[in-house]
């Protein structure tokens, strides 16, 4: 079965809203996301130096990546989907889907 990532970059819209954007993200998001079907992990992480982006990678386990990607569109368009807290817009978040092409283990 092909392997997929979502790759997210973002940033807190600003210091005083980090909070706010780490709850939403763990606490909302995250969750909403798990709830789609092909999307079976996420996982978060942060810079280790000073500022910069905050990346999460939703791990994908399905047949047509681009389908799972049609059902967050078409959940986050419903309005089932929360709207993002604390989330810098401009510039918006990077959102790549990326394919696996391999796996190497040590």
């Amino acid at each position: 079965m092909p392997k997929g990532i979502l790759y997210v970059e973002s940033r807190p819209s600003s210091p005083a809203d980090i909070a706010e954007y780490h709850r939403w993200y763990t606490g909302t998001h995250i969750g909403e996301m798990l709830e789609i079907d092909g999307i079976v992990s996420a996982r978060r992480l942060e810079p280790l130096a000073g500022d910069g982006s905050f990346i999460v990678l939703y791990e994908i386990e399905a047949d047509d990546l681009e389908a799972v990607q049609a059902r967050m569109g078409a959940r986050a368009r419903s309005g089932e989907m929360s709207k993002p807290i604390g989330v810098q817009s401009d510039p918006p978040p990077t959102v790549r889907l990326l394919r696996e092409l391999s796996t190497h283990t040590r």
